[in-house]
This record gives structure tokens, C-alpha cells and sequence, in this order.
């Protein structure tokens, strides 16, 4: 990978922050300075500039629109394995300073290390450098035409609500090991949500939508306002006819794209680093263990372009990676930022992210996903005697310690003699992400990701992320359910 240093005489192409801001490398080495003044092994900025806008309607009545700017940095220090943290909404120099030495007292001793000549890290390039120039008529045009999608797909959709929300978010990371890298990124999300009420007073509830890191026009050529509006009719009104979900132990197969948040969810927080460092995981000390059966192998993959979860450059300034966790069934490695990579003796994975400026960074999921096979998915299909078919979900949670987890699905199907039949409501997966892994017989070739509404969670933290699978067929899974 080509590099720049970055001195005083020679430094980087003006960024947007010494554009806008003046933030300059005279500036950064001198608040670096400042929080290494106490003795820290390493210090590191987190500048943040986002421009975001939304707007909503429910009942085909505006309800909400809004446009917005927040700035700040973040400033880390890092003591040992302690960690001090300060931010400031301004960017004026004597802020930053204040805010460095805060973070500064975790240290206690002599300024000890210096601050190395900056490189300038060469990211990626997965998305478009775009502004939020559209008019807000133009995205209030988008909504208006999933409502009215969505009460065209049946007379019994009585509800609907429907909003599209996007950001440009400029970062630059700079830190005392020499990183300094910038990025803009655009995010956007287009979601619909409906209620359908049959004859006997029932009523059903559907949702949809999707985005990414793309431009506007994403909305009326590849993923359209009736698109996701349809999406979120027919869930709603299939869910009339479906009857109560069996319950007990039986095979269950998990349709392609978005159950792979059961991945996401089961396994890829336990193969984060600070997780097992800490030996909080139930995947911790397993490395180079079998966790699964030869079928599967999940990647964290944040070089997908234009994908909600991917990044050119994480938040600790490092390009991100295809990382791959689990190998034909063999557990490879955990996703790590700069602090695990550094305990654990190893590299950076590109897995460092932040919500914002005001957060520490940790290790994050980008877009997790289990890679293809090569059964056909009618053939899994047909290889059910009796067992559900589950295609979406709605939500669940999960137990980090010991990867026990349960998964409500929104959309579900029984298969009888080998053929989906009856829709069903009220089905639970209950399991744990180790033991399910064991259990996978077939994987199908059909790869697919979600449509990019994920949001992840974690120490109340929330970053984008994608999820994915292929069709997948478990051997065994606990169904909770109401029916026989």
C-alpha cells in the first residue's frame, strides 16, 4: 500500500476540516501533545462533521422534517490497557486542548512518548462523495409514492407510515503512531411501515425498506418507493391467513438475505475481540477450533461498495478488510481494533467504529454474512418432512457469554412432505449460535445480503451494518410457537 508522509513543509491536500475549520497538522501534533503530556502510550483525534436530513408522514399527512449539522471530536488516550476519553462540540483549539489533557488523566507520569510524523492512509473508494444538495420536495416525492403503493396493494391496508433519512458524515482520524486518514460518507434509509385490519377486526402489521451508501437516485432506479411499499403490504396481509406456529424441536430452514442477522446476532458478536480477550465469549480460546460444520463459512466484509455497513476506512483510521471468521467450519479469527490488536499481540482488522465523535471506539461488525454453498435451495427445501421455513425476522436477543439466543420471525412457513405450505405467526427460534452452527447439513448457492436497514447495537452504541446468508438448512433448532 503506497503511503504520504505528512510534514510540516509537506503536508496533505487540504481536507475538509482545515478547509472549513482550520484543522491543520501544526494543530493536531499539538493537541496530541497535549494528551501524551501525562505519560499515555498512545493518543489519537476523532474529528466529526455530519449533515443529515429526514422527513416523514403517517396517513399520508406530513409529520415530521428536519435537517440538521453536529461537530465535535473525540480525543482517546491510551494507558496499558486503560483507556481516557474527552470530547468537545467546538473545534477551536483552546477546546481541543482541554479536552486532550482531560483524556490525558488516565496516565499519571512524564510525557514519555512522542508524537511520529504523520502517513496519510490511502482508503478505499466504495462510494459516492456526494452532498445533501436534493430538494427536500424531491424526497418528500419518494414517501409520498410508497403511502400511496401501499394502500393500493390491498383495500385492508388501513395504516401507513413511511420516511426516508439521510446523512453526509465527514470524518479525519489522526493519533500519535503516525494515522492520518479522512473520509466522507454518505448514508441513507428509506422505511415503511404498515397495519392491515381484516373483517373480523384483526389487525397485521408489515414493514420494508432498505438504502446504503448511495445516491439519491438509488430510489427510482434500483430499489424503488413502491418497492419497499409492497414489501411491507404483503407481509402485513399474509400474516391474515397464517396460522399458529408448531412448536418443539424440528429441522428449520433460513430463507437468503436478511436471517442472517441470526449470524450477526448468534456468532458475529461473539467473535468480537474485546469479547474473547476478556473471555466474556463463548467462542473465546477456540481459535483455530471447528465451531460449525464444514458447510459454513462466515465472513465480516466492509469492502462491499455502496453496502450500508461498509466503510473505505474504519474509525480508528485503518482501511477495512474482507475478514474471514470462521473457515469451513474452522474458527480463523476475531475482529479487532487498534486496543484487542495491541493486547492480543496482532494486526488491526479494520473493525474499529464509533456512533459518533462523543464515543469510544470498539471492535464492530461491517457487513456479516455466511458465504454461498452448492445445494440447490429447492433441494433443501424438498429435504424437509416437517419443519418451518423461516424467510424474515423481526427481532430477537441474544447472550454474548454463552451465544444463547431468541429470534422472533415475521415471516415463516411450514413445509410438509418437502413443500412450503401454510404461513405462519408467532414462531420463535431458540437456540444458541455454537450449537446451531453444529447443526447445518445443507447451504444453498443462492447468496443473498439484506436491502441495508441494519443498525447494530452494543454498550449503547449504534453503527450501520449489513447481514446475509444463502438458504440454510439446520438439522435442529427449538421452534416456540402456540400451535401442534
Amino acid at each position: 500500500m503506497s503511503s504520504l508522509a505528512v510534514t510540516p513543509s509537506a503536508s496533505t491536500s487540504p481536507n475538509y476540516f482545515q478547509a472549513r475549520f482550520g484543522v491543520d497538522y501544526a494543530l493536531v501534533t499539538r493537541c496530541l501533545a497535549a494528551a501524551l503530556s501525562a505519560g499515555g502510550d498512545f493518543a489519537e483525534l476523532y474529528f466529526e462533521s455530519v449533515t443529515s436530513s429526514s422527513i416523514g408522514i403517517d396517513e399520508g399527512i406530513v409529520k415530521s422534517a428536519s435537517q440538521g449539522h453536529s461537530m465535535g471530536c473525540g480525543v482517546r488516550v491510551l494507558s496499558g490497557e486503560r483507556t481516557g476519553y474527552s470530547y468537545t462540540d467546538s473545534l477551536e483549539e483552546e477546546r481541543l486542548i482541554h479536552a486532550a489533557k482531560t483524556a490525558a488523566l488516565i496516565a499519571s507520569g512524564p510525557a514519555k512518548q512522542q508524537v511520529v510524523p504523520f502517513v496519510e492512509t490511502q482508503v478505499h473508494d466504495l462510494y459516492p462523495v456526494i452532498g445533501l444538495d436534493a430538494e427536500i420536495r424531491e424526497k418528500l416525492a419518494l414517501v409520498q409514492r410508497a403511502d400511496k403503493a401501499a394502500r393500493a396493494y390491498d383495500l385492508r391496508i388501513t395504516q401507513v407510515r413511511a420516511g426516508f433519512n439521510d446523512e453526509v458524515r465527514h470524518i479525519l482520524i489522526a493519533a500519535s503512531d503516525g494515522t492520518w486518514a479522512s473520509d466522507t460518507q454518505p448514508l441513507s434509509r428509506f422505511s415503511v411501515s404498515v397495519i392491515a385490519k381484516g373483517a373480523d377486526g384483526v389487525t397485521t402489521r408489515g414493514s420494508g425498506g432498505g438504502g446504503g451508501r448511495v445516491k439519491l437516485d438509488y430510489y427510482t432506479t434500483e430499489r424503488t418507493p413502491e418497492h419497499f411499499a409492497q414489501q411491507a403490504a404483503r407481509q402485513a396481509i399474509l400474516q391474515m391467513d397464517a396460522v399458529a406456529a408448531p412448536a418443539g424441536e424440528m429441522e428449520v430452514v433460513l430463507g437468503p438475505g436478511w436471517p442472517g442477522v441470526l449470524i450477526h446476532e448468534a456468532v458475529g458478536h461473539g467473535l468480537e475481540a474485546d469479547f474473547n480477550r476478556k473471555k466474556q465469549s463463548a467462542f473465546a480460546g477456540l481459535m483455530g477450533q471447528r465451531v460449525a460444520t464444514d458447510k459454513v463459512t462466515v465472513v465480516d466484509n466492509g469492502t462491499i461498495a455502496n453496502r450500508r455497513g461498509s466503510l473505505n476506512v474504519d474509525d480508528e483510521g485503518t482501511p477495512t478488510r474482507n475478514n474471514v471468521l470462521i473457515e469451513k467450519g474452522i474458527l480463523r479469527q476475531y475482529m479487532r481494533d487498534k486496543l484487542s490488536a495491541k493486547v492480543m499481540g496482532l494486526q488491526s482488522t479494520g473493525s474499529g467504529r464509533r456512533e459518533s465523535y462523543a464515543c469510544v471506539p470498539m471492535p464492530r461488525m461491517t457487513n456479516t454474512y455466511m458465504l454461498a454453498g452448492e445445494d440447490d435451495p429447492a433441494d433443501i427445501l424438498r429435504s424437509v418432512k416437517r419443519g418451518l421455513y423461516a424467510v424474515n425476522f423481526s427481532g430477537g436477543s441474544v447472550d454474548i457469554t454463552n451465544g444463547k439466543f431468541v429470534f422472533a420471525a415475521s415471516e415463516a412457513y411450514l413445509i410438509e412432505d418437502g413443500k412450503v405450505t401454510a404461513p405462519v405467526k408467532g414462531a420463535m427460534l431458540i437456540g444458541d449460535g455454537a450449537t446451531a452452527l453444529k447443526h447445518v447439513s445443507m447451504v444453498g448457492h443462492d447468496l443473498a445480503l439484506d436491502e441495508g436497514i441494519g443498525t447494530c447495537g452494543k454498550r449503547g452504541q449504534g453503527v450501520p451494518v449489513g447481514v446475509g446468508m444463502p438458504t440454510v438448512k439446520l438439522d435442529k433448532v427449538t421452534v416456540g410457537g402456540t400451535g401442534n
